[in-house]
């Protein structure tokens, strides 16, 4: 019985040592009858006997228990902490029961146990039945446990996924983290020995002056960059513009080097005007919408606009008698803007009501953000000029447009004097499609019957076979006058024309739509396109334009270069006729661009042509045949010749204190106001005198001048073209005397011959 009572209380003694274990020992104190001595020796036994056997197991070291963290309570802290003691001791091979109980502590029964359970920190047991795994390769010198965790053999025997595998997206390479930094080192190296050299500035001073040497560097380096990009570096040569026109009338993308290697260049053609053909009042007037681009602070300019060439009588009529407005009873002026800022809505709005020519694009006002192609596209929609009024021998061709019709819609104040007058009749006609869409900058001034008769022409005018291609326009006008036969016409057919025309009124034909560019052709080595203070497209070309996709893609950039690139990505690009004029539309004289001179008329014009008879040489054929600006031959300087105007230099009058008529006399080309200089013998007031009319100056026709002056950044520049173009006698002073003494002598000669009759009535009819 004792035997088995002995076992029992062992066995309850170890049950009550291994929960003493698991609780940190402090159980112990609590067991009943700890205090006898049998049982502490028992009970250090037991925990003997729960150790590993080893006959070779070492001591372990003092230092090992102060790494032993007793403050954990966790089955993973004691796992770590388990795993932190192990890894200071690189060679142990199994615990000794000095890792529970230390060696100074095993010399009493009770208080020794009742002090290690309390006082030292004792590792709780693995939960695991296997003994622990204590690797033997480890470094002392791991202090946390991810480091502790990293370097664990089990940890890097387990194989990686398939996503810890791949390198993140954000990750940077070991090879290129090397290549930057070996970028920045040497930066870092080259700034350095940069700072550290002995020329490199230290001083305040020799800094400033540094960064203004710097500064001049690249203000120099900006303006050559600028030259060497700018296409205009020399004058153009207008004057043989003027001495042929018919060799830059029209022009071929598609065969630029050659384009006007067909025409055949005759000096007989640049002794006579082609223009305006003789029968040019039979043809019907054609229909011009003109956008005029502005933004909404330029009330002024377009004041401007409305009081001078959009409503005055010799804009709208012409030269001499004028037609009274029958050739532009068609043409609409209105102001394109995009929406106005919120300070000037009200004065927008308020200035819409009052003149009835405002259109507002629903865009924010931009100048090469997609405004131009805005305005075609609300053209295509919204864009309606008059019928045609007027009765003429040729009736209006039908194009594919003519029928569509709308109600007219509220006149501006500068609208055709036939539409208002059809307005206040019972029934109004309904108004139609235009057969143009022009598009205008606001610094433009632009003469309205120039345009209108060339436009005219246009027309109707059969497209011509270019480089053996057959444009499908057949039968463009079936007419008894062909529109081709106008530079060929002689006088006595023309009489036999007028006289048929009386009495034969020739049936409308349906045509094929024409499709027309029409402009100043501007080539350099960079691009070919129409300038865009001024520019026309039929009305075909807009309707496609607003509805092609393709082109939508092409509206950012300067708009009149994304107009040539619509052009050409037209189906039927290499029908459309890009028409120029290179004489008549130029820049302000005050400019001093390439494209200005004084302001020009016929007279002058055709002395123009008499003097250039000289160069019609090969050279000259060279030069206006040739459409690329790398291999253009140098021009004599008498061909860009003004007597107004220099190029890059500012304009300065001849004299100074001149009165506002003689100064803006002195703008004209050719002009004696405009040859005048200092010391001169001839006086304003002689110049003044003597100079032409205006039915001297425009030879006797309605049209054949100035179509456009652009490049008028000034009103006061505005005012001077208005008056040069609108005012001025149609004779001046001394031809008005002439006229008087020739009247006199005709009087007091009772008789005199049939030839000298017929001298003087050349004369007078030249001087009237």
């Amino acid at each position: 019985m004792d035997g088995e009572d002995d076992v029992e209380s062992q066995h309850t003694l170890l049950n009550h040592l291994s929960n003493a274990l698991d609780s940190g020992g402090s159980t112990l104190q609590n067991y009943p009858d700890s205090s006898n001595s049998t049982y502490s020796f028992m009970a250090f036994n037991a925990a003997g006997m729960l150790r590993p056997a080893g006959a070779n197991a070492r001591r372990l070291q003092p230092s090992l228990l102060d790494d032993y963290d007793s403050t954990s309570s966790t089955e993973s802290d004691r796992i770590h902490g388990r795993t932190r003691l192990v890894a200071t001791a690189p060679t142990i091979n199994a615990p000794r029961s000095d890792f529970l109980y230390p060696h100074h502590h095993l010399q009493s029964g009770r208080s020794s146990v009742s002090s290690t359970a309390t006082s030292t920190p004792m590792p709780s047991r693995s939960t695991s039945p296997l003994p622990p795994f204590y690797p033997s390769n480890l470094s002392s010198s791991c202090t946390s446990d991810s480091e502790s965790e990293g370097t664990s053999d089990f940890v890097r025997s387990r194989p990686l996924l398939w996503r810890e595998n791949r390198r993140s997206w954000w990750s940077v390479s070991r090879r290129r983290r090397r290549r930057d930094g070996r970028i920045v080192r040497f930066l870092k190296r080259w700034t350095r020995r940069l700072i550290r050299h002995p020329l490199f500035p230290s001083q305040p001073i020799t800094i400033v002056l540094s960064l203004i040497l710097l500064s001049f560097f690249a203000i120099c380096l900006t303006l050559l960059l600028i030259y060497i990009l700018n296409p205009d570096k020399e004058p153009l040569p207008w004057r043989a513009y003027c001495s042929n026109p018919s060799l830059n009338a029209q022009f071929d993308p598609y065969f630029s080097s050659a384009s006007y290697s067909s025409h055949s260049i005759d000096p007989a053609s640049a002794k006579a005007s082609i223009f305006p053909p003789p029968h040019l009042n039979s043809l019907p007037p054609a229909g011009i919408f003109i956008g005029v681009f502005s933004v909404d602070s330029s009330f002024e300019r377009r004041m401007l606009i409305r009081t001078t060439w959009a409503t005055h009588p010799r804009s709208r009529d012409g030269a001499t008698d004028g037609d009274d407005g029958v050739g532009t009873s068609r043409t609409v002026v209105r102001f394109i803007l995009g929406q106005p800022r919120k300070d000037w809505e009200r004065r927008i709005k308020l200035e819409m009501e009052t003149f009835n020519d405002i259109i507002l694009l629903p865009i924010t006002e931009n100048m090469n953000r997609g405004k131009t192609h805005t305005f075609f596209s609300w053209a295509a929609i919204n864009a309606w000029v008059p019928p045609v009024y007027a009765n003429t021998t040729v009736s209006p061709p039908l194009f594919s447009y003519s029928n569509h019709t709308a109600s007219p819609p509220a006149l501006a104040s500068h609208d055709s004097p036939h539409a208002w007058q059809d307005q206040f009749t019972e029934t109004p006609q309904s108004w139609v499609r235009p057969d143009y869409v022009v598009k205008a900058d606001d610094d433009s001034f632009v003469m309205l019957a120039e345009l209108e008769a060339r436009l005219r022409v246009e027309l109707y005018t059969k497209p011509k076979t270019t480089h053996g291609r057959s444009p499908d326009f057949p039968n463009m006008v079936r007419t008894e006058v062909p529109a081709s036969s106008y530079n060929t016409t002689t006088r006595n057919e023309a009489q036999a024309i007028d006289k048929s025309e009386q009495t034969l009124n020739i049936a409308p034909q349906v045509v094929d739509d024409p499709l027309i560019y029409w402009g100043y052709l501007v080539t350099n080595r960079l691009h070919k396109f129409m300038a865009g203070e001024l520019y026309a497209l039929s009305w075909s070309l807009v309707d496609w334009v607003a509805k092609d996709p393709a082109v939508k893609g092409v509206t950012k950039g300067a708009e009149d270069k994304q107009t040539s690139k619509w052009m050409k990505l037209h189906p039927r690009s290499s029908e459309v006729r890009w028409v120029s004029e290179r004489c008549w539309i130029y820049d302000h004289p005050r400019s001093g661009t390439v494209y200005s001179h004084g302001f020009l008329y016929p007279s002058e014009a055709s002395r123009i042509k008499r003097s250039m008879m000289s160069y019609l040489d090969q050279t000259f054929i060279d030069v206006l045949t040739s459409t690329e600006g790398n291999n253009l031959p140098s021009t004599p300087a008498a061909w860009a010749y003004s007597t107004v105007s220099t190029f890059g230099v500012r304009y300065v009058p001849p004299l100074p204190d001149l009165s506002v008529r003689h100064s803006v006399e002195a703008l004209v080309e050719g002009s004696d106001m405009s040859m005048i200089r200092e010391g001169s013998p001839m006086t304003p007031d002689y110049a003044w005198t003597h100079r032409e009319g205006r039915r001297t100056r425009y030879e006797g026709k309605r049209v054949g001048g100035t179509v456009v002056v652009h490049f008028i950044k000034k009103n006061i520049w505005y005012l001077e073209t208005a008056l040069a173009l609108l005012d001025g006698e149609e004779q001046s002073e001394f031809e008005k005397f002439q006229s008087q003494e020739m009247e006199k002598a005709l009087a007091r000669t009772p008789t005199y011959s049939h030839t000298t009759s017929r001298r003087a009535a050349r004369t007078q009819h030249r001087l009237s």
